[in-house]
């Protein structure tokens, strides 16, 4: 991929532009990841701080206490590079980009990490490494398809950008949809006949396509990404190869459902092995993919016995408004107790 010109900065108290040299913290970053308090600082050239009155200048500890994480971007279809700052959720990550581009925040449909190509395995979910390289991808073409549902599973998996897209990340090979050359992996669903689609989660926009009758047709309004030539064409079937994890640093920024983000260590293997097979479970009995809420169902799990205490734990929390089967949580304690004894292979 082409390199590109640098982005002109913008101006000072910009949070979406800023110079490429970010000056160091005034304190180690290890006490970052582990919650300790800065170290003494002189504030007037005379004296440190002493810890006792530290506690109390809730001004200054919020001055120091908070990482300011850059991360470099560009629009997928090309575009200068450039530095994102000052977000903490995946909406908010949007709207910096939006910022430093200067054009609308919904004509972004999703970003992907350290590829500029429609690959769904290269998503931005719940968490983005500390050296993670961010494309921004913008709608392109709108298109409307009719389609007749043959059959009653239609083979799309679909998942959404955390901030109101609902998109197709796979196409089963052989299926209904994938005997439509017009529909491809990546393309943002709009509307459903006549029903607007947007700001609704990925599962809700699945119940609605499978409540579709079987035998009856149906209109689809998609909005492909937008392409520069050939470089942003990926797998249509979306097919799934191994990852080296969530980010190419040993820690991420993770995007809590609360709307806080911090930063943590990296998942070991054992963990993304089993994320992986929940998210895997998710995509065959209700065609969604979102490792965010896999990552959820992994750690309700992660420190219960037996099955029936890992359901009650999801009917208390708010999965239980999926509605999960009995037979569905004895698949999904299956895959987390085989990973908890190595039996899940990458």
């Amino acid at each position: 991929m082409p390199l590109f010109n640098k982005k002109p900065l913008g101006k000072p108290g910009n949070d979406s532009t800023v110079p490429a040299r970010v000056p160091p913290p005034p304190y180690d970053n290890n006490n970052v990841k582990s919650g300790g308090p800065p170290p003494s600082i002189p504030t007037n050239g005379s004296a440190p701080i002493p810890p006792e009155k530290r506690s109390s200048n809730a001004h200054y500890e919020s001055n120091v206490t908070k990482p300011q994480l850059v991360f470099h971007c560009q629009l997928a279809h090309g575009s200068p590079t450039g530095l994102i700052t000052g977000f903490s959720s995946v909406r908010e990550l949007y709207q910096k980009i939006a910022e430093c581009y200067e054009f609308p925040v919904d004509e972004i449909l999703f970003c992907t990490l350290n590829s500029h190509k429609v690959d769904m395995t290269k998503l931005l979910g719940g968490q983005i490494g500390l050296d993670d390289f961010i494309f921004a991808h913008r709608k392109g073409r709108p298109k409307e398809i009719e389609i007749i549902k043959s059959e009653d599973a239609l083979g799309l998996t679909i998942t959404d950008n955390g901030a109101g897209y609902a998109f197709i990340k796979r196409i089963k090979e052989g299926s209904v949809i994938d005997r439509i050359p017009h529909i491809m992996v990546g393309d943002h669903i709009e509307k459903l006949n006549n029903i607007n689609v947007v700001g609704k989660r990925h599962y809700e926009v699945a119940r609605l396509l499978k409540d579709i009758p079987t035998g009856s047709t149906f209109t689809l309004r998609l909005i492909e990404p937008m392409k520069s030539g050939f470089q942003g064409i990926g797998p249509r079937s979306g097919s799934k190869s191994s990852k080296k994890g969530y980010g190419s640093g040993k820690e991420t920024l993770r995007f809590k459902a609360n709307g806080d983000a911090a930063i943590e260590d990296k998942h070991d293997e054992a963990t993304e092995t089993a994320i992986d097979a929940i998210n895997t479970l998710l995509d065959s009995f209700m065609g969604i993919n979102d490792a965010e809420l896999a990552t959820q169902i992994w750690d309700l799990g992660a420190d219960k016995t037996n099955s029936m205490d890992f359901a009650e734990a999801i009917d208390n929390s708010d999965l239980e408004a999926f509605g999960f089967t009995d037979d569905f949580i004895i698949e999904l304690w299956g895959a987390i107790t085989d990973a908890r004894q190595g039996r899940c292979k990458k």
